[in-house]
């Protein structure tokens, strides 16, 4: 194993093993990241069909909640039936039957990793990850000797990336 001599050498080493660690983890938030751009859209989505029984006479804010479809609006109501995007709802049975776009099971199940909150099961996961990238950032520093080149280009690309990502965040 290697040995842990000062500051430099401690960040050095871990900076390489947990960077090893996370390259899994970075991959999958890497590619899910990129389907968080596309959410809006269908690409990667494939259409599936859903036949529901659902509470009777429901409004058309409790049934949007039941059927979770985002913009959920009813087009129109007929002798009971309520029409709306992709689908009716027939009041006097409960029955609903619509149809939605929907990512594949395992892409869908990676993009909730973007989505985490403090009680779900991978707020964990999310917590560490971060923390993890914060070091990245931190440890980066101790890579290269202060006195060389490489190490002042790098504080230089470091206040740009910062400076870019700010007026990005502000605009």
């Amino acid at each position: 194993m290697d040995r842990i001599k000062n500051t430099r050498s401690f960040m050095r080493i871990v900076h390489r093993y947990l960077g090893y660690f996370m390259a899994g983890i970075m991959a999958v938030y890497a590619v899910s990241g990129v389907l968080m751009i596309y959410r809006d859209t269908d690409f990667l989505k494939q259409e599936k069909k859903y036949e529901k029984i659902f509470e009777k006479n429901l409004t058309e804010k409790q049934l949007g909640k039941e059927i979770k479809m985002k913009g959920f609006e009813v087009e129109k109501t007929e002798n009971g039936i309520l029409f709306f995007k992709n689908g009716t709802y027939n009041s006097s049975t409960g029955e609903a039957k619509y149809s939605k776009m929907e990512l594949p099971y395992v892409l869908d199940k990676m993009t909730k990793l973007h989505k985490s909150q403090s009680k779900d099961r991978l707020s964990p996961l999310n917590a560490f990850f971060g923390i993890s990238l914060f070091f990245f950032v931190i440890s980066s520093f101790w890579m290269f000797n202060p006195k060389t080149n490489a190490f002042k280009r790098g504080i230089i690309f470091t206040g740009i990336g910062l400076v870019v990502s700010v007026i990005l965040l502000l605009i």
